[in-house]
């Protein structure tokens, strides 16, 4: 049986590597590396997929991150795609594409870190630390610290939703115009110093976003090619690429903050709203039935706000997700 195999224009085959050295790929090409970064149980090495296009010059370097939770797989499709379009012989600087940044997750399709541990809560992780530390410290100064920009791509978790919408520090120029020009639904003002991916980044001066797109364990065509946009949106506004950049969303939603609303008893969870709905103060929200079908509690909004995400698990414990609900800046 004869196996078709087609490759990314100019894309060369994969190669095992334990640092990226930027300067020695040649100009106007797509490159593919493995890169060596922690040993398992039997010394074998974790390794972390990198695509690399590079065009005329060196500058500015620009990083897209995917799958920080192992079971969120639209990020990958983005990278994948703009890979797939990128032209290298009108690109202006460097792109850097990794579609898994939690291998070990990914391979078990899971969200958490192989100890439990969210990856995106520990960022730039620990020189001498636990796995999960180790692992987020070596990707982090491998490969994060090369960049100038960076875009992390994420979706909603297990049993809940998103809209499309962004977090980025919005004090911050640079990053307030890259993250209007995602034409997000909403984008929820975060600074750094938050033991995320972006905020890590932030810390040291790399201007940074995270793209929420779509939700997790699914391949969401219409969440991708709005990830896409955006992307070329920045690419074009940095001028690493010729394209004009679509009109930025001036009517996106701008949130001073968010936060989780949560149940304080178990039952069978009904939300009253949907995603991107406005709800003010004393708004019902949702409701908890016991396994009879007799209503246990009522549950409303404590302030006005947009429904940013929301659960869509309807068996709950105490503790439970409602709904993620931002707070509307004046």
């Amino acid at each position: 049986m004869n196996i078709l195999v087609t490759q990314t224009k100019n894309m060369k085959e994969a190669q095992i590597i334990d640092d990226l050295d930027l300067d020695g790929i040649p100009e106007n090409s797509i490159q593919c590396y493995w890169m060596n970064l922690c040993t398992d149980g039997m010394n074998q090495y974790q390794r972390i997929p990198i695509l690399v296009a590079k065009g005329s010059s060196g500058y500015p370097v620009f990083g897209l991150t995917a799958a920080v939770h192992g079971n969120e797989l639209n990020g990958i499709f983005v990278i994948q795609k703009l890979f797939r379009e990128i032209n290298v012989e009108n690109l202006n600087g460097i792109i850097i594409g990794i579609p898994v940044v939690n291998v070990p997750s990914f391979h078990s399709k899971v969200r958490r870190f192989t100890n439990n541990v969210d990856l995106n809560h520990i960022m730039p992780g620990k020189e001498q630390g636990n796995t999960s530390q180790v692992y987020a410290h070596r990707f982090f100064n491998k490969i994060i610290t090369k960049l100038d920009f960076l875009i992390d791509l994420h979706t909603a978790s297990a049993g809940r939703v998103n809209s499309y919408y962004v977090r980025a520090d919005m004090k911050h120029p640079v990053v307030r115009k890259l993250a209007l020009l995602q034409n997000a639904d909403i984008i929820v003002h975060n600074p750094p110093s938050d033991g995320t991916l972006r905020g890590a980044a932030d810390e040291i001066d790399i201007p940074a976003l995270t793209l929420e797109v779509g939700n997790p364990n699914r391949i969401q065509n219409a969440m991708i090619k709005s990830g896409i946009i955006g992307v070329h949106n920045a690419l074009s506004y940095l001028e690493m690429i010729p394209e004009d950049e679509y009109e930025p969303n001036m009517h996106a939603v701008i949130c001073k903050s968010s936060y989780w609303i949560y149940t304080d008893i178990g039952g069978l969870l009904s939300l009253e709203v949907e995603l991107l709905d406005v709800v003010k103060e004393g708004d019902k929200i949702a409701t908890i039935r016991d396994i009879f079908g007799n209503l246990l509690k009522e549950y409303f909004a404590p302030e006005k706000g947009i429904v940013i995400g929301k659960s869509v698990s309807p068996v709950n414990t105490s503790g439970g997700r409602i709904l993620h609900l931002g707070i509307i800046k004046d």
